[in-house]
This record gives structure tokens, C-alpha cells and sequence, in this order.
């Protein structure tokens, strides 16, 4: 039983938060706040907003941004605000660390959340103000400037702390971190405009033991929120503590969830068998994960969390912006079972099969992480993450040193190293009825979600049993689909000995590349072994996936990397179909998701180098394949 301290909460909130671990209480907290399946317009606001659709609408957002209230944000010489951030995502122009303006233009988000780092919340900015106590602190005037190496020098100071799990006590200020909490929820009401843009309010929970990362991102349903937040610090780095802490809130009419992010950075700690404790998952814990955890962060700038090639040999897209190292660090990554998604998605299967409880049954989006207040999506618009740390080219080492044209004697620093492993950031998507809070939170909580690597993609996916073959070009599809089947995110019961039907359906971003196929990837229990593997559903130009292989044959687009051009005739603008699963075994549990890749196109690193008139960096990739993922659907089959 973790004591009161490491709970990090008053004596009646902790007695509360007890009472949730004994069984009666438990279940009925369990019965409240589980997920429940959803009727397609159960989660409409009252008033409806213009654009109200009963078959949902695909809504883009970013749930994980950091403004100059974040430590590390304002080491970085961000003094954006979170104000800044809903002017950015409304397609505002706001100023960069470095000294140039960034814009969304006609492309404004649809929801935001600004989550700023709940240790040192509002701390390091006051530091830099001489009338505040804490600028008194011996190394605060290190913490400011744009000299990189003093800048790093003050941030390894702070972020070892959070490493340890130990508040630095010259930094401990409540009354500050409050005032900074009051801001960013101020911030989230007067920007939040329904049918416009849905704001939420939030933070980070920034549990890294050791360096490994076990952060969250906690997001709350409306405007009800603590007058502060429960941080990493609070917590003794335990997630089951976050985790109970929200069951009390709830129990106080306060909802929220959590959102694990970078797994990839938590060197197999994300998703383990067993709890904080050592103990073997049991179902209550399961229980407890599930009910505050219901989606996780498949992609952001620091990589993608989807699998590993050495997990994943037979995937040929596996090696999508791995992540190498411990963020902000140099450790290499060592492990990689339990710190991504496809494998925790098995290891839910083997834990359902064999015990009849899966801890790891969560939807998909994807997210930025800029600690700019602003995200930049787009490859060719890439501005970086870290304010002046990798703000211009030269910094992210896509473009060598002034004065030299070519890569001749370049060796990048361990920083550089790790900003030009970076992506251009990913979005949330999500199928609401409408852009409100009320029914974009209950899309998170029945996972009825995707994730994409920067690109607007919009994905679907049913599946049932009742599907007219001809349906799939029929106009009432989406109907038809939410009234004969289930959608991602859902669990399909088997019927009989009967296989299933996938609709599969992508369209691509207007603005971005044409789609070049729809894979469904599938894990599941067989002769009590996890297995996996992708399934090409639909291929553009007119290409069929093999019978052997179930893959499509390559159509043939090209990038010229002299211009970034791409192939004008190659790809598709929507692919969908009717899939069924060729090695379908109803007595087998299994997942099913929805990949989509987009034809080739230019990296973010070769955009700066053409634009600089340098060639790329030899040792970077020069081209990426821009994706979506859908939430999976899970077969159960019966006893």
C-alpha cells in the first residue's frame, strides 16, 4: 500500500482514494466511469452547433502543447502563451523562439489542448522576473538567453530532478505553480468556441524514472478542473497514482483521462506485465488503466510508437521515425517489448485469452509535442520543436554550418544527433457529431479515434456481419455501418463460426499526397503464442494485393529530390473496401487496425536543404511515407 506521502494527497482525498481500492466502492466507481458503448448521437451537445452530423464528422486537433509555462519550454527561450497557442491553432500568425512568425493559414485545428508540464508549472518563468523571490536562485540567470550550451547546461540541472523524482526546494513555489494553473485554464474558457475550435483544459504529468518515459497527458471533459494539478512529483513517479487520483475527481463529478505518450522513449516500461509494485497485472489494475486510459499517443515529433523493426521483422514499413535514445539523452533504448503499441496490443490479447482481462485495450491519435505552442504538421513548413534549440536549420542539422556548401567533415553533436531523427509531428483525429467539448471528449472515451503523421488522412473502419456486398458504394454507408456493426475502437462478439466484414475506407489530405494503399494489421492468439500480420486491403492504381503475400505491388511513385516533385498520376484519392480476414479463426482473440501510407514524398531535412541549395544530409532519409492509423476493433470469441 503506497503511503500517504508518496500519494502526495490531503488525509480526506486519501482516505477517498483508499476507499476506491476496496472492492465495493471500486465496482461502483468501476460502473460509473468505465467506458460504455455509445448510440451514434448520444454524445451531442444540447444546442446543436452548425455542422451537426448523426454519422459524425472527422475533426483534427493536437492534444499535447507546451507554452512558456512549461520549464523546459521557457529554458528554450519560448515566451508564448497559452493564449498564443488557440491564436496559432484558429490559423493566427504567432512569433517563434527564433525570430520569425509561424501560421497555420487556411488550415486552422478544430480542438486544442494546451499541457504544460505540471512539475515547475509557471517556475522557471518567474525566475526570470526580478521582482519575484525566485530569481534570487544562484543559477537562474543561466537559465535565459540563446548561448545553446548554457541553455543545456541550466536544463540538465532541472530535468535531472524529474529524472530522480525529486522537486528541487529552491524551486518549490505552490502559490506560483496555482497562478500559472489559473492562466491556462482561464486560457481554455475564453478561447473555447464551439462549432469552432473546442479547447480543453490540461497538463503533463511527467513521470521519467531514471530517464525512461512514463509521461501522460491529462485531459479534462469541461471546464471542471482542480485548483491544481497532480503531478509526477506528487505521485512518487507512479501512474496507478495518477490513475486513482482521477477516480476520486470523478467521484466529485470531475471526468478526465489520460494519454501515454513516447512509449517509444520508455525503454519497455510503458507497458509492462507487471504493476509499480513488481506484482503481476491483475484485473483490477486492468480496471483502473483502462477507465482512465482509454486512448494512447500512437505518433509525435519525437517518433513513432506503432512497432519496432525488431518486434515487427516481417513489416516492411516497421522502421517509420524510430526514436534511438532516451528522450533528451543519449542512452540508448535498449528494450523494446512493452514500448510499443502493436506489442501491447498483444500482450492485452495474451492477458484477455489467458486471464480474462486486457489492461491494454486503448484507441489511437497522434499529436505534436511542440514546446513552440504551436505544431508544424507539414514537412515542407517545418520549424522545429524546442524554440531556439532547433529553430532554424543549421540547429537541426539539416543544413550544414555558414559558409559551407557541402557535408564534408560534419559531425553532429549528440543534440543535433537528435533533432534531425525528429518528425514533423502528428494530429489527433477524432468522429464526432460535432466540434464541441461534450462530444469530442466522448470520441476519446469510446476510442472512436485515429492518429496521423502530420497529414489531414481521414479514416474509417467497421466491422460486422451484416454488410451488403454492395454497400460499400452505397451513399448510406456510414449509416448502415454504425446500425449493422461496430466502429473502431469497438469489440466485435463472435457469431457463430461466422467471418467478419472490415470496411476499410481512407481519404487522403487534399493538400498533401495521394494514398498509395490500406493495410489492416492484425495480432492475435494462436496455440498460445501472439502473432501478427499486415494485410494490404486496398491498392491504388488499379493494383490488386497478391494471393500469397496479401500485399500490393509497388505503383510506382517517385519523389525527384531535385525539386521535391511528385508523381502527378500515381495513388488514389479515397480507397475503400470490403475486407475479410483470409486466416480468420473464430477461436481466436484478435485486433484488427487500419494503416494507410501516402506515395512517397520529400523529408522535412531535404525541404531545408533544397531551400538552402545544399544536397541532403547523406546519412538522413531522404523521403518518408506519411500515414494514418485507425483505432483497433477487437474480436472476442465465445466460450
Amino acid at each position: 500500500m503506497h503511503d500517504q506521502k508518496n500519494l502526495g494527497l490531503k488525509p480526506a482525498l486519501l482516505a477517498l482514494t483508499l476507499a476506491l481500492m476496496s472492492g465495493d466502492l471500486h465496482a461502483r466507481t468501476a460502473a460509473r466511469a468505465a467506458p460504455r458503448p455509445q448510440p451514434v448521437a448520444a454524445a451531442a451537445a444540447a444546442a446543436r452547433t452548425p455542422g451537426y452530423n448523426a454519422q459524425r464528422n472527422a475533426y483534427f486537433g493536437d492534444l499535447h502543447v507546451h507554452t512558456k509555462f512549461s520549464f523546459d519550454a521557457y529554458i528554450f527561450n519560448v515566451r508564448a502563451t497559452p493564449d498564443d497557442a488557440y491564436r496559432y491553432a484558429r490559423g493566427e500568425s504567432i512569433r517563434h523562439a527564433s525570430g520569425y512568425d509561424v501560421r497555420l493559414a487556411d488550415k486552422p485545428l478544430d480542438f486544442l489542448a494546451v499541457t504544460d508540464h505540471s512539475e515547475y508549472l509557471g517556475i522557471v518563468p518567474a525566475m526570470n522576473d526580478p521582482a519575484n523571490p525566485l530569481s534570487t536562485v544562484p543559477y537562474a540567470k543561466d537559465l535565459f538567453g540563446t548561448d545553446v550550451a548554457t541553455i543545456t547546461r541550466a536544463f540538465q540541472r532541472v530535468a535531472a530532478s524529474i529524472a530522480e523524482g525529486r522537486s528541487l526546494p529552491e524551486l518549490f513555489e505552490p502559490s506560483t505553480s496555482r497562478a500559472a494553473w489559473s492562466e491556462i485554464k482561464a486560457a481554455a474558457e475564453r478561447n473555447n468556441q464551439p462549432g469552432r475550435l473546442t479547447t480543453f483544459i490540461g497538463y503533463e504529468f511527467t513521470s521519467a524514472p531514471g530517464g525512461r518515459n512514463l509521461h501522460r497527458n491529462v485531459i479534462f471533459r469541461n471546464a471542471q478542473a482542480p485548483d491544481q494539478p497532480y503531478t509526477a512529483f506528487d505521485s512518487g513517479q507512479d501512474p496507478e497514482n495518477l490513475w486513482r487520483w482521477m477516480d476520486a475527481l470523478r467521484l466529485r463529478g470531475i471526468d478526465t483521462l489520460a494519454i501515454p505518450h513516447n512509449m517509444n522513449g520508455s525503454d519497455g516500461t510503458m507497458f509492462e506485465r507487471t504493476m509499480w509494485d513488481g506484482k503481476p497485472i491483475d484485473s483490477a489494475y486492468a480496471d483502473l488503466r483502462a477507465r482512465n486510459e482509454p486512448i494512447a499517443e500512437m505518433t509525435q515529433t519525437k517518433g513513432t510508437s506503432d512497432t519496432h523493426p525488431l518486434l515487427s521483422p516481417n513489416d516492411e514499413w516497421a522502421n517509420f521515425e524510430i526514436m534511438s535514445t532516451y528522450i533528451g539523452s543519449e542512452t540508448p533504448i535498449t528494450k523494446f517489448t512493452g514500448g510499443y503499441v502493436r506489442d501491447a496490443l498483444k500482450t492485452g490479447l495474451e492477458t484477455q485469452a489467458t486471464q480474462g482481462f486486457n489492461p491494454y485495450h486503448f484507441g489511437l491519435i497522434g499529436a505534436s509535442d511542440t514546446h513552440n505552442a504551436a505544431g508544424s504538421f507539414d514537412e515542407k513548413n517545418f520549424f522545429g520543436k524546442v524554440g531556439v534549440m532547433d529553430g532554424t536549420a543549421q540547429r537541426r542539422g539539416s543544413v550544414p554550418a555558414p559558409g559551407r556548401a557541402d557535408w564534408a567533415g560534419f559531425e553532429p553533436s549528440p543534440a543535433t544527433a537528435r533533432y534531425s531523427s525528429w518528425g514533423a509531428a502528428g494530429l489527433a483525429g477524432v468522429w464526432a457529431e460535432e466540434n464541441t467539448r461534450e462530444a469530442i471528449f466522448a470520441a476519446l472515451r469510446r476510442k472512436e479515434t485515429f492518429a496521423t503523421s502530420g497529414p489531414r488522412i481521414r479514416v474509417r473502419f467497421f466491422a460486422g456481419y451484416d454488410f451488403p456486398r454492395a454497400l460499400i458504394n452505397n451513399p448510406d454507408l456510414v449509416r448502415a455501418a454504425y446500425t449493422r456493426g461496430v466502429p473502431m475502437g469497438g469489440d466485435l462478439l463472435a457469431r457463430g463460426r461466422r467471418t467478419p466484414q472490415f470496411i476499410v475506407w481512407a481519404m487522403r489530405d487534399p493538400d498533401s499526397g495521394r494514398l498509395q494503399r490500406v493495410q489492416v494489421i492484425k495480432g492475435w492468439i494462436e496455440d498460445g503464442k501472439t502473432r501478427e500480420q499486415v494485410f494490404d486491403a486496398a491498392c491504388s492504381d488499379g493494383l490488386r494485393p497478391d494471393a500469397r503475400t496479401h500485399l500490393c505491388a509497388d505503383n510506382g511513385a517517385t519523389v525527384n529530390l531535385a525539386d521535391c516533385s511528385v508523381s502527378a498520376d500515381k495513388g488514389a484519392a479515397e480507397l475503400r473496401t470490403m475486407w475479410r480476414d483470409p486466416t480468420f479463426n473464430a477461436r481466436q482473440h484478435a485486433f484488427y487496425y487500419v494503416r494507410v501510407l501516402e506515395n512517397p514524398s520529400c523529408r522535412w531535412s531535404t525541404w531545408d536543404a533544397l531551400r538552402a541549395r545544399v544536397p541532403p544530409r547523406p546519412d538522413l532519409q531522404k523521403t518518408i511515407q506519411e500515414r494514418a492509423w485507425s483505432s483497433p476493433i477487437w474480436f472476442a470469441p465465445t466460450a
